[in-house]
């Protein structure tokens, strides 16, 4: 849907678009009413952590276990708050030593201590949720009460099942392009053949997308084996994987990997546009599968995948998205990907995703 009156009015009471924006005004409107993943739970201690979401400067820290996720400035004189400290009892500015605990909200003036705190000092602030081992906010909800929409992960609290998030992963390209290559099964005898696919297997079935409330889902069917090289384990004869794909507009995906015995493997793909042409990749995995891999030797795996894709992600010309079908040829096999062009398309984006 369009950029509404609402979110416009929310924006304007906080600031102006950051500084040095590199999205369209409508067009970052519309990305800061979702939901990104921008930290890694286990990194946020109560020590400051620089982020980017949107070219929105960020600052996350805890205090009292809550994670604060606000905009990375002091309201008293414009320093970052990533250079300060954290005294147990909040985030230290350090310039004149202001202190911001939770919600934000400015807790100490050193140099007026028996002063009554102004509203202005404290925080502009946005929501956060910590969930799948990630931290997720929002610069523009919609709704602040409603539930945040973030995509679902199956089985991430199933004890039977191993949980595991893999590092942020940079990559200096649009988040666009990268998630409709995660979506894309035409490139993995080309790409990812030193780490699980068959250089032979080059066919695509036919496959086909259905429209969903947050997006679309694809079942795909084909004899292309999940299993890494050089692992041991093999598919019985015959057997044909399902890869189910969920998309959650914009830039969200889980991809569900069927593997013989009924065994399962969930990766989330969220990838968190720091700008237009810079993007932030988190990537939690659920599996019922060889449990006995450690988590360190399924990050390398994966490790070894995103670098096979980053290559191709960050050579792409546009950098950015074409959603006018007609500016790109398309064969049978991109029904994912024209698939999400038209739902990016339906949600009101425009030229912004062209460079």
């Amino acid at each position: 849907m369009p950029a509404t009156a609402s979110v416009v009015a929310i924006r304007k009471q906080h600031q102006a678009l950051p500084p040095h924006c590199t999205f369209e005004a409508p067009d970052w409107l519309l990305l800061a009413q979702h939901w990104y993943p921008v930290a890694l739970s286990q990194e946020i201690t109560q020590a400051p952590t620089k982020a980017t979401l949107l070219d929105e400067q960020l600052v996350l820290y805890r205090v009292h276990g809550e994670v604060v996720v606000a905009r990375d400035v002091c309201p008293h004189r414009g320093v970052p708050l990533s250079m300060g400290s954290h005294d147990g009892q909040g985030l230290v500015c350090p310039y004149h030593g202001l202190r911001f605990g939770q919600q934000g909200q400015c807790n100490r003036i050193p140099a007026s201590p028996q002063q009554t705190v102004p509203a202005k000092l404290n925080l502009l602030t946005y929501p956060s949720v910590e969930r799948y081992g990630l931290v997720w906010t929002c610069l523009a909800p919609t709704d602040p009460m409603a539930t945040p929409a973030i995509p679902e992960l199956p089985h991430w609290d199933d004890p039977d099942f191993v949980q595991v998030v893999c590092p942020a992963f940079d990559i200096a390209g649009f988040a666009g392009r990268q998630i409709e290559g995660f979506i894309d099964v035409a490139h993995f005898a080309w790409i990812h053949t030193a780490t699980f696919a068959d250089s032979n297997n080059q066919t695509v079935p036919d496959y086909q997308t259905q429209e969903t409330p947050n997006g679309f889902e694809a079942h795909y069917y084909s004899s292309m084996s999940n299993y890494a090289k050089g692992s041991g384990f093999h598919e019985p004869e015959d057997f044909v994987w399902l890869r189910h794909f969920a998309v959650h507009l914009p830039f969200t995906a889980v991809l569900t990997i069927h593997f013989p015995d009924g065994k399962l493997q969930h990766i989330m793909n969220a990838a968190s546009p720091v700008s237009a042409r810079q993007t932030r990749l988190f990537v939690p995995i659920v599996r019922n599968v060889n449990k006995d891999l450690t988590a360190e030797e399924i990050q390398a795996f994966n490790l070894r995948v995103f670098e096979e894709d980053r290559v191709m992600v960050e050579a792409q010309r546009p950098e950015r998205l074409p959603l006018d079908l007609t500016l790109e040829a398309h064969i049978p096999a991109d029904r994912s990907s024209i698939a999400y062009r038209r739902g990016l398309k339906r949600m009101g984006f425009g030229d912004f995703f062209l460079a």
